[in-house]
């Protein structure tokens, strides 16, 4: 199993080990583009494609549809989840499916969708792992991107909101404020990244809010992002890229986390999330990398259901589960 690192330990790996893989990606970080490259070695076209993970994965439709089959069968399983409000708007609700431990940890989930799609009750699957291993799973929706002009600024402060309603309510279900996960995929892993890196003094609360984090298949600095296609349907000005990337706000980040993706996701992707990884060691931060071998964005996805999946058990180890 990856280890956790402290500073001290990411220090006597700089002759080899973590220290080493970055060494090979250093040539990926800091050299100005050649002509006609946008970023890196990208051109226009290859970092659209970077950014698209469609072009790096020929199953989306098989396995989409057997995460639908899923989420039926969990929720024949453990039930129809609570719907609760954590702001005003249709797009603030959260679904919340009890477990029956007392005084549990809560799993919050944040979807992913490029922030265009997804829902809470498409992820219903995510849910079972952790409900059965005794702890509560919480769902939240946010505001489509493209609903409100491509601004990005309302989905962090929505996740945000979010995490501090369950914070403050977690009594009502007989759970444990001080025990919160939070875990994103893709564009949910992006929105954990920017809950973790969240000054939460602005919300009346403690520092330590999340415990724990765990970021899968993310985006964390969001200039490159912004380069791409994406900004056909999301408005990147500088605000948003400084606001709401996370590897720009590493020192708000009190929580242990681990950080995974794909081996067979697209290679900017994979860079995303080393040098997110690499820049949390650098912090003195408790982190630890999962490369899913032979995993694409979607199968990673799928992993993170079930509890003997490499993702999957590393949400409940997490939570000391």
């Amino acid at each position: 199993m990856e280890q956790f690192m402290s500073r001290r330990g990411f220090v006597m790996a700089s002759v080899g080990g973590v220290a080493g893989m970055y060494a090979a990606n250093k040539g990926h970080t800091s050299p100005a583009p050649d002509e006609g490259k946008i970023f890196l070695n990208y051109d226009e076209a290859g970092l659209d494609a970077a950014y698209d993970q469609r072009e790096w994965a020929d199953n989306i439709a098989e396995v989409f549809e057997r995460i639908d089959n899923r989420n039926e069968r969990v929720r024949e399983m453990i039930g129809e989840p609570e719907r609760h409000s954590y702001g005003s708007g249709a797009s603030q609700g959260l679904d919340w499916y009890r477990t029956d431990r007392a005084n549990a940890p809560i799993h919050i989930h944040l979807h992913g969708g490029a922030w265009s799609m997804g829902s809470a009750r498409g992820s219903a699957f995510l849910a079972q792992p952790s409900v059965s291993a005794g702890a509560h799973m919480v769902i939240p929706d946010y505001v489509k991107v493209t609903d409100i002009g491509g601004n990005l600024l309302p989905l962090g402060e929505q996740c945000r909101k979010a995490v501090a309603w369950v914070y403050r309510n977690a009594g009502r279900f007989n759970a444990n404020s001080d025990r919160i996960l939070i875990s994103g995929h893709s564009a949910g892993g992006h929105l954990a990244g920017v809950v973790l890196t969240t000054d939460w003094s602005q919300f009346d609360l403690p520092a330590n809010v999340v415990k724990q984090g765990l970021l899968v298949s993310g985006m964390y600095d969001l200039h490159p992002v912004s380069l791409s296609s994406r900004n056909e349907y999301v408005t990147f000005t500088q605000e948003i890229i400084t606001s709401l990337s996370p590897a720009r706000h590493l020192d708000q980040l009190n929580a242990k986390v681990v950080i995974a993706f794909g081996t067979k996701e697209s290679p900017e992707f994979q860079r995303q999330s080393r040098d997110f990884f690499s820049m949390a060691h650098s912090k003195g931060i408790l982190a630890r990398i999962i490369e899913a071998s032979g995993m694409n964005h979607f199968e990673i996805l799928e992993d993170m259901g079930d509890a003997q999946g490499k993702v999957g058990r590393a949400a409940l180890e997490l939570m000391e589960l």
